[in-house]
C-alpha cells in the first residue's frame, strides 16, 4: 500500500511524468494506434510509449482493444475515467499557454501546434 499526505500526490503518482500527460492528451482527442501515437509524441521511443500504455491502462485510464485479425490490431482508447481528465488537461494546456507567453520568457518556448 501506498502512502499519500495529499491528494496532488496521488494525481501526480497516476498522471505525472514527461509522457503520459501527452498520450492521454492525444487519446482524449479519439482512440489511435500504437503508430499513431508514437507520430504524435514527439521523441517517445517505442519503449517508453508501450511502457507509458500498460501503467495508464493498469491505472484504468485507457483501455487495450486487440482486434484478431492478421496483422494483429491494438487500438488505445481513453475509459471513462480517463476521459474525465479532460478539462484538468485542458487548463493545464491553457496555463502553458500562457505561460509560454508571458514577456519573462522571450524565445524559450514556442508552441508548434496549439489548439
Amino acid at each position: 500500500m501506498k502512502i499519500f499526505h495529499c491528494e496532488l500526490e496521488v494525481t501526480l503518482e497516476v498522471i505525472g511524468g514527461k509522457w503520459k500527460g501527452l498520450v492521454l492528451y492525444y487519446l482524449i482527442k479519439g482512440p489511435k494506434r500504437t503508430g499513431e501515437l508514437k507520430r504524435l509524441v514527439h521523441n517517445i521511443s517505442q519503449k517508453m510509449l508501450i511502457q507509458t500504455l500498460r501503467e495508464l491502462e493498469t491505472d484504468g485510464l485507457i483501455r487495450r482493444t486487440m482486434y484478431n485479425q492478421v496483422p494483429p490490431k491494438v487500438v488505445y482508447s481513453t475509459t471513462e475515467l480517463g476521459q474525465s481528465l479532460e478539462p484538468v488537461l485542458r487548463l493545464l494546456c491553457n496555463w502553458g499557454g500562457k505561460y509560454a507567453g508571458q514577456s519573462y520568457t522571450p524565445g524559450e518556448f514556442k508552441i508548434l501546434n496549439p489548439d
